[in-house]
């Protein structure tokens, strides 16, 4: 979502590098042209200008402009101000040890019936007890899509019927939360195409029943900072605690995201990225600034790591790096899909993606190949590739829907890693693990 703001950033800072000193006048022209970024990213006007406004007084004083390294001052700067835009400090939802109530809320179409399922995922995973109540009674297909998710995570649902009046929806969560030792309530809201006055008045009721613990609206990253405004219609007629954002991984400017904090005063708790029901993270606002400005994000690449390890099975990591198989390419091969696409993981490791062309354009069709390819092997044939003869490469490559000359430069590709697999066991002998190939080369 921020590549492009990233990608015009990084240019700003790239004419800034190796002037040796900065003028007043190099600042405030490169703040410019930041201040247009930001706008071109569908960032609020009032939140460019107070940005630039704060690094411009930072940035122009003898502490900056007379440093050995002024321009990498200057970038410094930017990521600290980027970093208080999206909020500062990470911040999580209150959680007690039990009576947890939480509220999601939102227009139709934002994304809180899945939003609803990830949260009970996520926590159910932590060891919280969570339950999913489908209170949305406008759109026909919420109570069914959230009972589906429900199924999916191994999460029960209450649904509210039509028509039902608050105090008895109220009854059912305390006898929930008391009876059946439900320590996580997580309450889906009815939304609708627009602000109206019946929906406001239906949310106000439903809070004013549950007493939640928190209040969370959904906002759709992919609606830019017209989002905003309704942001702040909810809150002053229900009163929000949150913010989570979904769809921060398409390809909307971001400006949603980097105008949110400042506008509502309200914390980001989570970003959605992706469809799949684990794909909600924590939002850490020095994170996201340091993937905007090309510094990548190892501590989130890491996270994802240690949350993949033992996924397919310790024992099929190599105890010695020269004891790489193609069944140990697969696997981690398979890992890294888990983490995300090529193109994101480059992105968290600094300075990776610009040791790519411009332009370039990972081919994820590629992985897919290879795993249909070594997933076309007999297990022998994977531990051992000595074995893959002419025949042998026929049969792999019409049952992988590939060509011979695939094979071939699939096994070119892992002779190549083999070989700097013994090259790094005499460096580090007996290690083996977490990202495996792919994570080292």
């Amino acid at each position: 979502m921020f590549q492009s703001l990233g990608d015009r950033l990084q240019s700003v800072f790239d004419g800034l590098r190796g002037r040796g000193k900065l003028s007043e006048a190099d600042v405030k022209a490169a703040l410019r042209e930041v201040r247009v970024a930001l706008l071109e990213a569908d960032v609020n006007l009032e939140v460019a200008k107070a940005f630039t406004a704060r690094v411009q007084e930072r940035a122009i004083g003898s502490e900056t402009l007379l440093s050995l390294n002024p321009d990498q001052r200057v970038i410094a700067l930017v990521h600290e101000e980027l970093k208080a835009t999206l909020g500062g400090d990470r911040v999580q939802p209150t959680l007690r040890n039990d009576g947890n109530v939480w509220l999601l809320m939102g227009l139709q179409g934002s994304g809180k019936t899945t939003t609803a399922g990830k949260l009970a995922y996520k926590y159910k995973a932590q060891g919280r007890r969570p339950l999913l109540v489908a209170a949305d009674t406008q759109r026909p297909a919420a109570r069914e899509q959230l009972r589906v998710l429900g199924r999916q995570i191994g999460v029960p649902v209450l649904e509210v019927a039509d028509g039902e009046p608050v105090a008895a929806t109220k009854a059912r969560i305390d006898a929930s939360l008391k009876q059946d030792f439900r320590d996580l309530v997580i309450v889906d809201t009815a939304g609708r195409l627009q602000i109206d006055e019946a929906l406001m008045d239906e949310l106000a009721a439903l809070s004013a029943a549950v007493h939640p613990t928190e209040k969370v609206l959904v906002v759709d990253a992919m609606t830019g900072q017209q989002s905003l405004p309704v942001a702040r219609t909810f809150d002053e007629r229900v009163g929000v605690t949150g913010l989570i954002l979904s769809k921060l991984d398409g390809d909307a400017r971001g400006g949603a995201a980097l105008s949110a904090k400042h506008v509502t005063g309200k914390p980001i708790y989570f970003a959605g990225m992706s469809e799949k029901i684990d794909g909600l993270e924590a939002f850490h606002p020095d994170r996201v600034a340091g993937r905007i400005l090309g510094m990548g994000d190892v501590l989130t690449l890491i996270e994802k790591a240690r949350a993949l390890e033992g996924d397919d099975g310790d024992a099929k990591t190599p105890r010695k790096l020269s004891d790489f198989s193609l069944q140990d390419m697969l696997t981690q091969m398979r890992r890294l899909k888990q983490m995300g696409s090529v193109s994101d993981v480059l992105k968290m490791i600094p300075g990776a993606s610009k040791m790519l062309p411009a332009g370039t354009d990972i081919d994820e069709g590629e992985l897919a190949r290879v795993e249909a390819i070594i997933s076309s092997m007999t297990e022998r044939e994977r531990r051992d590739p000595r074995l893959l003869n002419a025949s042998r490469r026929k049969r792999i490559a019409r049952g992988s829907g590939t060509t011979v000359q695939d094979v071939n430069r699939l096994m070119k590709t892992y002779g190549e890693m083999k070989q700097m697999m013994k090259r790094m066991s005499k460096q580090a002998p007996g290690r083996g693990g977490g990202l495996g190939a792919f994570g080292r080369r």
